[in-house]
């Protein structure tokens, strides 16, 4: 907007200039105070000089935008990290036991209510666990917290054993594949797409990890097969598609933790019901933690959570919370229609 509002003020100002140098520059050849050929050898230089003129103004403009940018990225870069590592941290490299939350409360900063309140449970390892409950009940926010995007304020949160705040970063992130409800895609081959964070990959061991995530068939009709650029976005993908490239990088990382955050949300029925497949397909010797809005899709996890205000009001498999008559009932009969 601010760049159409300035080209239009140097097009105003290029015309009325135009216009003040003939009228002026014709009374004075009439007047015979001007000879012609010197008024129109001054028009053409005039004429020369605006398109130079036009770009030196563009170019100062651009500066101005780019310091602009520069500003706020510089503000970015200037962020505190709170998340540190310790000097001489624990390494890890599997998982065998459980992922605990003991006593957890988390807010954002220390003048902002608690989002999460006492959270006590666990995830065993090779169980599927499901959280459910409202917009801003705190699911996401668990997720944040099991890849330390953000430090616990109270409790603690522990892998095996060990606290988060005590394992290398590198290696706690090794160990969970993460699957969000918005598809993060590169403007890159679909290959690099779905080899991203990895080295060394053969091709039969990537064309593996697409057919398992119901990508390979759709790679395949694109006329450069894993070399096809997909645009910015994957822009040049179906939500399905985006959404089965990132099943595929996740099949590829072949981490013991599987977080799903509202990944069939976004699809249509018959791109969610092939997602939906490929996901089956994934749990098979993982661990599986699924936020989810659509209730169908967790029916037969090992153990739903559900909450509400940051507080975890109901746990059990979805017979059992079915038969309780509570928030989880509710919110299953609310989809029913």
């Amino acid at each position: 907007m601010a760049e159409r509002l300035v080209k239009s003020s140097f097009r105003i100002l290029g015309v009325s200039t135009v216009a003040v140098l003939l009228w002026y520059g014709s009374n004075q050849v009439f007047e015979n105070n001007l000879d012609p050929s010197t008024f129109f050898a001054f028009i053409f230089a005039f004429f020369s000089v605006i398109e130079p003129a036009k770009s030196f103004a563009k170019a100062y403009y651009d500066i101005q935008k780019g310091l602009a940018a520069a500003d706020r990225i510089d503000e970015v870069m200037q962020v505190k990290n709170t998340v540190i590592e310790m000097d001489h941290p624990i390494r890890i490299d599997q998982f065998s036991r459980s992922i605990s939350f003991n006593d957890v409360s988390f807010r954002y900063a220390a003048h902002e209510p608690f989002v999460l309140r006492n959270v006590c449970f666990d995830i065993p390892e090779g169980k599927v666990v499901a959280l459910v409950g409202a917009s801003g009940s705190g699911k996401t926010t668990i997720v944040d917290l099991i890849n330390r995007f953000y430090d616990v304020s109270e409790g603690s949160i522990t892998i095996d054993g060990h606290d988060l705040r005590e394992l290398k970063l590198a290696d706690l992130r090794n160990l969970i594949a993460v699957v969000a409800q918005d598809p993060i895609v590169f403007n890159d081959t679909i290959i690099n797409n779905i080899t991203f964070g990895k080295t060394g990959v053969l091709q039969p061991a990537i064309e593996q990890a697409a057919k398992i995530a119901h990508a390979h068939d759709f790679i395949m009709t694109s006329d450069d097969g894993y070399q096809a650029i997909v645009g910015d976005r994957g822009v040049k993908l179906s939500g399905g598609q985006r959404q089965r490239l990132t099943l595929a990088r996740a099949v590829l990382k072949d981490a013991p933790i599987l977080i799903l955050d509202e990944a069939t949300s976004a699809l249509d029925s018959e791109s969610e019901k092939l997602v939906q497949d490929a996901l089956k397909k994934m749990f098979k010797n993982r661990t599986v933690l699924i936020i989810a809005h659509r209730l169908s899709t967790i029916q037969h996890a090992d153990i739903i959570f559900v909450l509400k205000d940051g507080l975890i009001i109901e746990k059990g498999q979805h017979g059992d919370l079915m038969e309780k008559n509570g928030e989880y009932r509710k919110f299953v009969q609310l989809q029913a229609f």
